[in-house]
């Protein structure tokens, strides 16, 4: 029988309430893999083991686990007796699966009646590799590390372990509505919430067909991308012209960006109150642009009684970008586009805009009446991974 061994690290301090987590850590790692169902799971210590039928192979079982928040780090382990010489046989079975030059052994004993010490193992073990497969031995940077776990009624062994996507898992935070506006900073935004156990919809805001649906396009190719890390997800399309063109018939140029601003916040909180999400998420990095002044930060977080989830607020441009890179959104995201922020707007933004005078320059707008109309325009499109889960 082969196994995941997912282990967790924050998990393991929650203490009293560390069942809720680990539950929902069982139901994320089922739901990432809803097309090849999953066998039985039990918890041993500060790990979860998982047993893996015929029909996932080893390489899907890597890419679907590192997708799950909440696990640090995992191994495809092979289960075989607790007993030195079964031990032996299934570490040199996994050896041969593996071309190498270097190897080492590192054993962990959770069960302390084992008769032999971590290191008598490792000794054993290396010694039948060593002089059956002709490997070198090398503890620092060995090219095969083969693991053994012995637990209280088996053991485990495998090639290495796997890095996971740490932080907690998906839903145990709640729920929040994420602003995905194409570019490079939202999506990493994101994907930092959702690590953080938040379950995220998204919500994009258009101009289309003032401008082409290029924008359109990449939101949803982004929202396919971080709907990986939590198996189904709401893209919610809103049609932002029309509140633009009453901004720039009505209110003063220098305001525009910040009064489209708040109209977004607006839409987006009413939109996120329809989900049942408790906070919006913003990619917005203080004075990365002129709407983000510290100025014009504070007089756009007025428009919203929810609170606004900003992760990226003290990253720098490259500190983004090499997020976006790793993350796998990058080429997505630099594609060209023309979105709504980048339309009306002035040459001379205002960087430091004060809240007497942006409310009154709302005051010439049925608020209210506009941010229905928006949110009645607007469409869904949902997201699921695997993709064929959304019809099982």
């Amino acid at each position: 029988m082969r196994y995941l061994i997912a282990r967790y690290h924050e998990i393991a301090l929650k203490r009293g309430n560390r069942w809720r987590f680990t539950a929902q850590l069982r139901q994320n790692l089922k739901s990432a893999f809803a097309d090849c169902p999953l066998g039985a799971m039990r918890g041993e210590g500060p790990r979860l083991l998982v047993e893996l039928p015929d029909s996932v192979d080893d390489a899907t079982a890597r890419e679907r686990a590192a997708l799950v928040f909440g696990i640090e780090n995992f191994s495809i382990a092979h289960e075989t007796a607790l007993d030195i010489e079964a031990v032996r046989r299934k570490a040199l079975e996994v050896a041969r699966q593996y071309p190498a030059r270097s190897f080492r052994v590192e054993s962990r004993r959770t069960d302390k009646r084992f008769p032999l010490t971590s290191m008598e193992i490792n000794r054993i073990v290396g010694a039948d590799i060593k002089g059956e497969l002709g490997l070198a031995v090398d503890l620092e940077k060995a090219e095969l590390t083969i693991t053994v776990e012995l637990l209280r009624d088996a053991a485990f062994v495998a090639a290495g372990r796997h890095r996971g996507a740490g932080g907690l898992p998906v839903g145990v935070s709640g729920r929040a509505m994420a602003l995905l506006s194409g570019g490079i900073d939202s999506p990493v935004a994101a994907f930092r919430m959702m690590k953080r156990g938040l379950r995220l919809d998204f919500v994009h805001f258009h101009s289309y067909p003032l401008v082409s649906s290029a924008s359109r396009d990449k939101a949803e190719d982004l929202a396919a991308s971080l709907t990986r890390y939590q198996s189904h997800s709401a893209l919610v399309l809103v049609p932002f012209a029309p509140v633009q063109r009453e901004i720039v018939a009505r209110a003063p140029r220098p305001l525009r960006v910040i009064l489209y601003r708040r109209f977004m916040i607006r839409i987006a909180e009413a939109l996120a109150q329809r989900s049942g999400a408790k906070a919006l998420v913003t990619g917005e990095s203080l004075g990365q642009v002129a709407s983000q002044t510290l100025d014009n930060i504070t007089v756009i977080d007025r428009a919203a009684s929810l609170p606004i989830l900003r992760p990226l607020v003290g990253m720098d441009k490259n500190e983004i970008v090499e997020q976006a890179r790793r993350l796998g959104t990058f080429e997505t995201s630099i594609l060209p586009d023309q979105d709504c922020c980048s339309l009306f707007v002035p040459a001379h933004p205002e960087t430091h805009a004060e809240q007497a005078e942006v409310e009154a320059a709302e005051a010439a707008f049925d608020v209210g009446a506009m941010v229905a109309q928006a949110v009645a325009a607007s469409e869904s499109v949902t997201r699921f991974f695997p993709a064929a889960s959304g019809q099982l």
